[in-house]
């Protein structure tokens, strides 16, 4: 063997290995180098950057493409209204769920007994944002500016107007429903090529944070961390996996098989928003779900389907009032889910975005918000479960609607040759 031969082997070996499988490898090194290194790894940082720049520069557009590509591709609109239905209901009905295993575990392992710490001043209830004040905000008085700003949810409410539009006007549409289903067909192929600097985005991710969150933040609260991710895995499997299983009649591995690269990005970038296009490019060549579905369903999940954050809210919502001796009656428990099941549907899919949910959750149930500092180092460890069940939930819920309205294909789905 020759040496050029020697070089080139191991790399004809790296490329033959699936997607998931490099990132799943990238992601390893990244912590081996983290720990390793330690705030060094840090200097990894723009190639982290490099990739969550790709990843976030294709969010927008595709996100209003992929929407007004799928609704015109359901030139039924009862058939819009019953997916739409459907989608809401199933992420609502889920993030329930969520919230009530984050307290069913928080009561059970009881992370924060015996901190014994005391609050400042007594805590009060605030007020949350008013339905009104939530539907008005939904509405873009300018929708160029919700592109500017990246407003994820205008911008859906714009891309539905849209959409809707060019199927009640008919064959005048059929240049822009063109131009629109050529432009995902574009962006989606762009998708593939930014996600081949995955493997290597996620290694320069995950040392830049195992380097910086060492042992010595980790430790002292690694017993909520613990319950949280028990709590998020158990989720996962069993509500997601049972519903699939239930109600689709499908296989849950397979399922879990055909969406490993998009978890894997979730759990290193922590942004649902920032894993929709690997959320589509799953949803389409390993599930098997139509592009219709996919477009209309996903970029929707990733604005209002937070079960993740759910988790987290019901586990630290208990964990700060045992922190702080506060027992909790059963209307605030109640409210708890109330308020993070809402709350969700206004809650941005960016890194983050839970810590500043979580203050709304604990001042709606009188819980001191100086709670929210106990877990504010950790917060990126835990950012990090819970978009993995986001964008997991997404999925699922994409495939269950996609089977509902006969729009999943079975060969794709049931295929073992998972990319």
């Amino acid at each position: 063997m020759t040496a050029t031969s020697s070089l080139t082997a191991p790399l004809r070996l790296w490329a033959r290995l699936p997607l998931w499988q490099q990132i799943v490898t990238g992601l390893a090194l990244g912590v081996l180098v983290g720990i390793a290194f330690g705030k060094d790894a840090l200097s990894l940082a723009p190639l982290g950057q490099l990739f969550l720049n790709a990843i976030k520069m294709l969010i927008v557009p595709l996100v209003f493409v992929s929407l007004v590509a799928g609704i015109t591709s359901m030139r039924d609109t009862s058939k819009l209204g019953r997916i739409s239905a459907k989608t809401i209901a199933i992420y609502m009905v889920t993030t329930a769920f969520a919230v009530s295993i984050g307290l069913l575990f928080g009561g059970l392992f009881a992370p924060g007994e015996g901190l014994n710490m005391v609050a400042s001043e007594a805590p009060s209830a605030a007020q949350t944002p008013s339905l009104i004040d939530t539907l008005v905000a939904m509405v873009p008085s300018n929708p160029v500016n919700a592109f500017a700003q990246g407003n994820v949810l205008q911008i859906i409410v714009f891309a539905i107007g849209l959409g809707v539009s060019m199927n009640l006007i008919g064959e005048k549409a059929e240049p822009a429903i063109k131009l629109f289903n050529s432009l995902a067909e574009t962006l989606y192929k762009l998708t593939d090529l930014v996600m081949r600097l995955a493997p290597y985005g996620v290694f320069a991710l995950i040392a830049g944070v195992v380097g910086s969150h060492g042992a010595e933040v980790l430790l002292p609260l690694a017993e909520v961390i613990g319950v949280i991710y028990l709590a998020s895995i158990v989720h996962v499997l069993l509500v997601y996996g049972g519903l699939l299983s239930l109600l689709a009649r499908l296989n849950p591995l397979r399922f879990f098989q055909g969406i490993l690269d998009a978890l894997v990005v979730a759990f290193s970038t922590s942004s649902s928003s920032g894993t929709l296009p690997v959320s589509i490019e799953c949803a389409r060549k390993n599930l098997g779900v139509s592009e219709g579905v996919a477009g209309f369903v996903l970029p929707v999940g990733a604005t209002i389907n937070m079960d993740g954050t759910a988790i987290y809210q019901g586990v630290l919502a208990l964990f700060i009032a045992q922190a702080f001796g506060i027992d909790l009656n059963a209307g605030q428990y109640l409210m708890i889910i109330l308020t993070a099941t809402l709350a969700s549907i206004g809650t941005a899919g960016v890194p983050g975005a839970g810590l500043i949910m979580l203050g709304l959750v604990l001042s709606s149930v009188g819980l001191p918000l100086e709670g929210v500092a106990l877990i504010a180092g950790i917060d990126r460890i835990l950012d990090m479960a819970r978009t993995t069940v986001n964008v997991a939930g997404d999925l699922m819920t994409t495939t269950l609607v996609g089977r509902s309205e006969n729009e999943l294909d079975l060969d794709i789905y049931n295929s073992s040759d998972k990319e």
